[in-house]
């Protein structure tokens, strides 16, 4: 399930260095909190409701699965950084930065600490304007008018002066565009099906993960290996091949590239593992005679996880008949895929040693993650 929210927040500063302040903050909160989609054009405006200097003023869109109270914590804290001291016994000040959260979706929340539509924006021309330019279909939940209406009969008659300064989004710097077809792999538990879904959400990507859930034989092989392991291995062989077929056949224009759990490589590699010799020969000319035909990733991505930490991501994520894998069996797969990466010569190979990260819950982690998928390197990454 998707618990991502849209999220419109207002930046201004108007102290010391104020663009930098703008963007510095941006670049926090694409640190922190989540992807930005949007920024809108700089605006310079007076002070509203103290005498002050002139602020610049902005505003975003961000995705974030943040929990509302935790992204105006981190938003506090982002001020905080940057030098804001607040004293709300002066009311209004000058500040080096500014932060305040519009909406979040068409939500209304009403707390102590958290009060969303924000109560004075539809008073704010410096809010509605550059509102109007990133989100003019958005309609107030509590005043049900849109951005455009409620500009228009704002009271507010500040004049803003667009700069011909545009901040930069950070969310730029990771490029996925120039590969049509991206493959995540890992062992079981690396996270390679996390790791996908949260790329491709965040770069417009066509998403394919492997129909294991879908496989009636997988329970069985966990409970007994030697009896269906073959039956289990052409199971997935041909639903592998068969989905990857199909979907890398289908175009969709409104994605950028697509993204897998997997690469059908995988097929090989835990066959040498589950099969006896004479099963495993029979198995191989199989699948090359499947291979030839299908679509090799641009980009192949190996997460590395040592198996201590996989061993621990297979007991969070609960799967009954994961909970007797052996730790050897982990390591044999392990085995199996640095051997396949370290002698073939045909894929761009990217292996990220992962082991002491944890990018579903750290978003430092999986920024690192992504700048190490996007680094410009065609060798093989150990």
């Amino acid at each position: 399930m998707d618990t991502r929210q849209k999220i419109y927040i207002s930046i201004g500063s108007n102290k010391g260095d104020r663009l930098k302040y703008l963007q510095d903050a941006i670049n926090l909160i694409f640190n922190k909190i989540g992807k930005i989609n949007i920024i809108s054009k700089v605006y310079n405006t007076p002070a509203v409701g103290f005498e002050g200097a002139d602020f610049l003023n902005c505003c975003v869109i961000l995705e974030s699965d943040l929990e509302p109270n935790k992204v105006m914590q981190e938003l506090l804290a982002i001020e905080t950084s940057l030098g804001r001291q607040r004293d709300e016994n002066l009311g209004y000040q000058s500040r080096t930065i500014d932060l305040d959260i519009l909406f979040i979706d068409e939500e209304i929340i009403d707390t102590n600490t958290l009060l969303v539509p924000h109560p004075e924006l539809h008073k704010r021309k410096f809010v509605l304007k550059p509102l109007l330019e990133i989100a003019p279909k958005l309609t107030h939940p509590k005043l049900n008018k849109s951005i455009s209406d409620l500009l228009e009969i704002c009271e507010d008659t500040s004049v803003l002066e667009p700069i011909n300064i545009w901040l930069k989004n950070p969310s730029k710097q990771f490029q996925f565009t120039s590969y049509n077809y991206i493959a995540i792999e890992g062992n079981i538990g690396a996270g390679k099906t996390s790791l996908a879904t949260m790329i491709s959400k965040d770069f417009n990507a066509k998403l394919i993960l492997e129909r294991f859930a879908e496989n009636p034989f997988l329970p069985k092989f966990y409970e007994d290996a030697k009896r269906y392991a073959f039956t289990l291995e052409m199971s997935f062989l041909a639903d592998r091949y068969q989905q990857i077929s199909d979907d890398l056949s289908q175009l969709d224009l409104f994605k950028d590239f697509i993204i897998s759990d997997y690469d059908i490589y995988k097929s090989l590699i835990f066959s040498k593992i589950t099969l006896p010799e004479d099963e495993f020969k029979l198995y191989r000319k199989l699948f090359y005679l499947m291979y030839k035909d299908i679509a090799k990733p641009e980009l192949y991505v190996y997460l590395y996880q040592n198996t201590e930490r996989l061993q621990e991501n297979i007991k969070k994520r609960g799967r009954d008949y994961e909970q007797n894998i052996e730790n050897e069996y982990l390591d044999k797969i392990n085995t199996g895929y640095l051997e396949f990466l370290k002698n073939q010569t045909e894929l761009n190979v990217k292996i990220i040693d992962i082991s002491d990260r944890d990018f579903v819950d750290n978003r430092e982690d999986y920024l690192w993650i992504l700048s190490e998928i996007c680094h410009k390197d065609d060798a093989t990454q150990n």
